[in-house]
């Protein structure tokens, strides 16, 4: 008997409509065979541009109901999510430009010398396609990294089909969005199954263990990546798994920075950690602030604007529990202080937002409050005081890794003055992008984007943000000594697609 997909209003708690049924081990297997046929259709350029672009199109022309579709299952209103939309589609056209470019493939041609000792044969290196691949949707970014976001559209430009495993939080949008993907697949020549969409929990263990899925991309929890990774690794052919796990990305703001601009940075950070309502991976969870009155002044300031904060409702009924749990774990620890209580909003659905403190010394060895260094997800941040750089070090030195770091400096600190150096140089091993006085919440897709850390931040690695993100859907093979009338055109002496790369050492095009 099939089980239906329920669209539920997190707003409401109230189901909406069902939109789906869970896919069976033969939906699994059905969907993934037709992806597996479908490479071939992938194969040339032209068309992976043309794909890219039509779907681009495609989630455009239907916005509004895409939109209106994601804020009823989300809540997370509808001007954040035409902000995602266009995200979406401006990664989609991204990688089409990186495709039409062609950089990518990693084009390197070594001619055959026999005066060298050893004799060097003729050796010529491209990437090519890994196959089907899975993606595992985010609860937290309906669009921008689930159907339609950057893991499908690098596979894709890649030329690797690719089977959805909707999240449960929007699998309406889910359903709107992987359409929109197929449509775009007709225009273009192609077969729509480049692009099936599968929703269920038994869904996802299926897709991770066929044999014919080559890889796979996750965003989510420490604990579902975690089990899904493991299942990777245990397969008889074990896969590559991107996953995106869990975040603190700590914010060190210095004396004299607190000093020079505290109630800036107070006003910053109210901001950064209640955006979306806390449910960004990048939000700032752990903040290092100085002791003493610049870092009273800054807390003040911080305390002002998150007691101003709206509550908001999280992505859904069990998000709220575990965050409203863990917060009353973390302030129920010796000397943790919670000058603005985060927990349940008025609004029986809402949550508050809020921060804690807690003095450095608790930090610096291993015991009860080392729950202050995992993730609380939702509108929930820990200031920790330190007393000097010494402390402030030794708690950096305990944390795991992370998405991103930051450090606030002062004027003279950022111009090469005092610590500024140093505290870059002890951030740059925990996080995949490191910050100087801005703020982590806000991933820009670009050519130079890491969205990646040492675990648990991420299970490998690479980035998913940005057009490298390609990277993770190829591999290398190098062909030796092989008639030109036999190489694929891209590695063919006469370069007949204009391709750019490096010959004998030096660069082409």
């Amino acid at each position: 008997m099939a089980v239906p997909v329920w669209s539920v209003d997190p707003r409401t708690g109230k189901q909406r409509e069902a939109v789906a049924s869970e896919a069976t081990a033969q939906d699994v297997d059905a969907a993934v065979r037709a992806a597996h046929a479908a490479r071939g259709a992938l194969a040339g350029r032209d068309t992976r541009i043309a794909l890219l672009r039509a779907a681009a199109e495609e989630l455009e022309a239907d916005g509004e109901r895409i939109v209106a579709t994601a804020d009823a299952e989300t809540a997370l209103g509808e001007a954040r999510l035409t902000g995602e939309l266009a995200r979406s589609t401006g990664q989609l056209r991204a990688f089409a430009d990186e495709v039409a470019d062609g950089g990518y493939l990693g084009v390197i041609i070594d001619h055959a010398d026999p005066a060298l000792a050893p004799p060097r044969p003729d050796l010529r290196r491209y990437k090519i396609p890994l196959g089907v691949v899975a993606v595992y949707a985010a609860s937290n970014f309906p669009l921008a990294f689930s159907v339609p976001g950057g893991d499908t559209a690098s596979a894709l430009a890649a030329g690797c089909p690719v089977v959805v495993k909707a999240h449960p939080d929007h699998p309406a949008t889910s359903e709107l969005c992987g359409a929109a993907l197929r449509r775009a697949a007709a225009r273009t020549g192609l077969p729509e199954d480049v692009v099936t969409v599968v929703h269920g929990f038994d869904a996802g263990v299926e897709l991770v263990t066929h044999p014919l899925v080559t890889a796979a991309g996750f965003t989510g929890s420490v604990r579902g990546g975690r089990a899904l990774f493991d299942a990777a690794a245990a397969r008889p052919v074990p896969i590559p798994f991107y996953g995106e796990l869990g975040s603190l990305n700590p914010v060190v703001i210095t004396e004299a920075a607190a000093q020079e601009r505290g109630e800036e940075i107070g006003t910053g950070l109210a901001g950064s950690m209640t955006l979306g309502s806390g449910q960004f991976c990048t939000k700032p969870g752990l903040v290092l602030a100085p002791a003493g009155q610049a870092g009273d002044a800054l807390l003040g300031a911080l305390a002002g604007e998150v007691a101003e904060a709206v509550p908001g409702v999280l992505l859904d009924s069990r998000m709220r529990q575990a965050f409203l749990a863990g917060v009353g774990e973390r302030a129920d620890l010796d000397g943790v202080r919670a000058p603005v209580a985060a927990g349940g909003g008025a609004e029986g659905d809402t949550v508050a937002a809020g921060f804690l403190t807690v003095d450095a010394d608790r930090l610096t060895t291993e015991g009860p409050h080392d729950l202050l260094l995992e993730e609380c997800f939702g509108p929930l941040t820990v200031v920790v005081r330190y007393a000097d750089a010494d402390q402030a070090a030794a708690v950096l030195s305990r944390l795991p890794g992370n998405l991103t770091a930051t450090v606030h400096l002062a004027e003279a600190e950022a111009n090469g003055e005092g610590e500024g150096a140093r505290l870059l140089a002890e951030l740059t091993p925990l996080a995949g992008r490191v910050l100087v006085n801005g703020w982590p919440t806000g991933v820009a897709v670009t050519h130079a984007q890491h969205h990646g850390g040492p675990y648990p931040a991420t299970t490998s690695t690479s980035t998913s943000v940005g057009v490298t993100a390609i990277d993770r859907w190829l591999r290398p093979v190098t062909y030796q000594n092989a008639p030109d009338a036999l190489l694929p055109p891209e590695l063919r002496e006469d370069n007949p697609l204009g391709l750019p790369r490096r010959v004998n050492g030096r660069r082409e095009g």
